[in-house]
This record gives structure tokens, C-alpha cells and sequence, in this order.
């Protein structure tokens, strides 16, 4: 290597290393104190293979029956989780400065309290398969929808951060779910609470708030947002609800924005494209968009209007 560019090289590691004495967030400079992103990754992709068995093949080892599959593959994710949240740990005040043995003691138990989550959290992805072929009659088949639809994969992976959420592990359930949401364009927070038969269709752009509630049957569309009203207050907020509940039996269609922690949409209503709600509905509301005009104009080769020749081509058009 040329000396210049050792030079400069040299020069440069000092600049780095110099800019890393400050007491900045972004300084956390010992290695290996933190949860791995990889190694979140590889256990979401064994908890995929334990909670649809069948589905996801195996590259790296044979097994004789299913007993020894779902042995290897517990036993990998055990292992692996129960690293991964021993680290995270370190970030709840108290065990920021606990021993070992206490922090080892509490990774165990809670990675054994979500291993045994396992079953209810497949009864409800089961009804989120039934839903997702039921409201789609685009699904070929039920394989169709658990090995392609990128809606149950966003929900699969919040279902079980979720749990890991309610056992108070830190870091380890969002990086989670926003692995989903970098792979689906659906951004699912681990700390919504969502019923059974939930049904995500198309999916991309979707935003589901920490403190959101969602009932039973409910479908929404792309696009829809149930977030906050606002995040002007920071960290203020925290631990407050902010998000809305949507009741049993609801849809909500592609664009919908609806806001806000007292904002309840009552069960069985029926929310339009593009409407953007702010306070509660009855059960049984219907809410539509009306009003929004498109105006249409084509131009001939000359430059001139062409004339109107149908409802399609030309005039104004009213989007309910």
C-alpha cells in the first residue's frame, strides 16, 4: 500500500477514534453488550419452522421424524433467544448492573414462560389463515397464503413479539417486527393487542400503533393508519394510550387514518378509503368520502381539446 494512504489511513483512525470520547448515544463502543440483529433473524426464521411446520425447509440438518425437527429446532431457538435476551436485559434499570447468575436466572425462565406460548399464539395465526382465505378470493389455497402473503408473515412475526413484549424483554420484540416491516412494508408494533381472525389485504404502507386495540374480524387494507394524534409531547407519552381500538367485525379500507387513544370505532363499522378519523363511531357506522373530484382533459394532436365521447374519458368523476 502506498504511504500516503497509510498516512492518510493513520491520520484518519485518529480523527474516528478521537470522535468517539464524547458521551454522545451513538458512542456505545464495547463490542458484543448488545442484542445481534443476525442472530434475531435466524430465530425468527426457526420460529417460522415450528409454527408452520411443513412449510419451510430445512438446509442445514435431516431429521428422521418430527419429534427430532421440532427437538433441534427448540433447542436452537432456546439457545439463541436466551443469548440474545440475556444482552437485552442489560437495558431495564434493574439489571442494568446484576450478576450473571441473576441475569442467566431471568433469561431462562422467560424464554421457557415464551416457548409455551407457542400453541396459543398458533391457534390464533390458525384463524388468521381461515380469514385471509375467506376474504380473499384471490387465494388459491391456504399454502398459498402461509408461503406467500407478506400480511401473515407481518402478522406471524408481531404475534410472537408480542409475547416476547408482555414478558417485558426489551429491544429484542421491535427489532422484530421491524425486520417484518423491512421485508413486508407492514409496520406492526409488538405492543398492539390484535383478536383473532385478523386480516391484512395487500398490506404495504400499513401502521399499527403500540397501544392499538383490535378486536375480532377485522380487515383492513394498504395504506391504513392507526396511529397517534400526535407526538408533540415525546417522551411524555410514553406508557399513555395513544392509539385506537377498533371493535369486532370492522373494515377498513385502503388510506383510512384513525387517531388517536380515545378514538374507539365501534364494532361491526365500515371505514371508507381516505377518510381520516379523530373521535369515535357508533357500531354499525358506515363512513365514505364523497366529493372528491377528478377532472379528466385530453388534448388531440393539435393541441385542441378532443371531444367528449363517454362518462370514462372525459368529465368529473366522484370517488365515494
Amino acid at each position: 500500500m502506498d504511504n500516503t494512504i497509510k498516512d492518510n489511513i493513520s491520520k484518519l483512525v485518529s480523527v474516528i477514534l478521537t470522535d468517539y470520547e464524547d458521551d454522545r448515544n451513538i458512542n456505545h463502543v464495547e463490542n458484543f453488550s448488545q442484542p445481534d440483529t443476525d442472530s434475531v433473524k435466524d430465530i425468527i426464521a426457526s420460529l417460522m419452522k415450528i409454527i408452520y411446520p411443513g412449510f419451510y425447509r430445512e438446509k442445514t440438518y435431516k431429521y428422521y421424524n418430527q419429534s427430532s425437527r421440532i427437538t433441534v429446532l427448540i433447542e436452537d431457538v432456546s439457545y439463541k433467544l436466551n443469548k440474545q435476551i440475556s444482552l437485552a436485559l442489560r437495558q431495564l434499570p434493574e439489571y442494568a448492573d446484576a450478576g450473571f447468575e441473576t441475569i442467566s436466572e431471568r433469561s431462562a425462565d422467560i424464554v421457557t414462560a415464551f416457548l409455551e406460548k407457542i400453541p396459543l399464539v398458533r391457534e390464533y395465526l390458525a384463524t388468521d389463515v381461515d380469514a385471509f382465505f375467506d376474504g380473499d378470493p384471490a387465494a388459491y389455497n391456504h399454502n398459498e397464503i402461509i408461503l406467500s402473503y407478506p400480511g401473515l408473515y407481518a402478522v406471524t412475526v408481531a404475534r410472537l413479539a408480542h409475547e416476547l413484549f408482555l414478558l417485558n424483554v426489551p429491544l429484542i420484540p421491535r427489532i422484530m417486527t421491524e425486520y417484518a416491516h423491512s421485508k413486508t412494508g407492514i409496520d406492526i408494533h409488538p405492543g398492539a393487542t390484535i383478536g383473532k381472525y385478523f386480516f391484512i389485504d395487500h398490506g404495504t404502507g400499513i401502521v399499527i400503533g403500540e397501544t392499538t386495540i383490535i378486536g375480532d374480524h377485522v380487515k383492513i387494507y394498504q395504506g391504513v393508519t392507526l396511529g397517534g394524534l400526535s407526538t408533540k409531547g415525546g417522551q411524555s407519552l410514553r406508557n399513555k394510550r395513544r392509539h385506537p381500538t377498533i371493535e369486532d367485525n370492522v373494515t377498513i379500507y385502503a388510506g383510512a387514518s384513525i387517531l388517536g387513544g380515545d378514538t374507539v370505532i365501534g364494532e361491526g363499522s365500515t371505514v371508507g378509503s381516505n377518510a381520516f378519523i379523530t373521535s369515535s363511531l357508533a357500531p354499525g357506522t358506515k363512513v365514505s368520502i364523497k366529493n372528491l373530484e377528478m377532472n379528466i382533459s385530453n388534448a388531440d394532436a393539435a393541441g385542441s381539446p378532443s371531444e367528449e365521447s363517454d362518462d370514462i374519458n372525459a368529465g368529473w368523476f366522484y370517488i365515494i
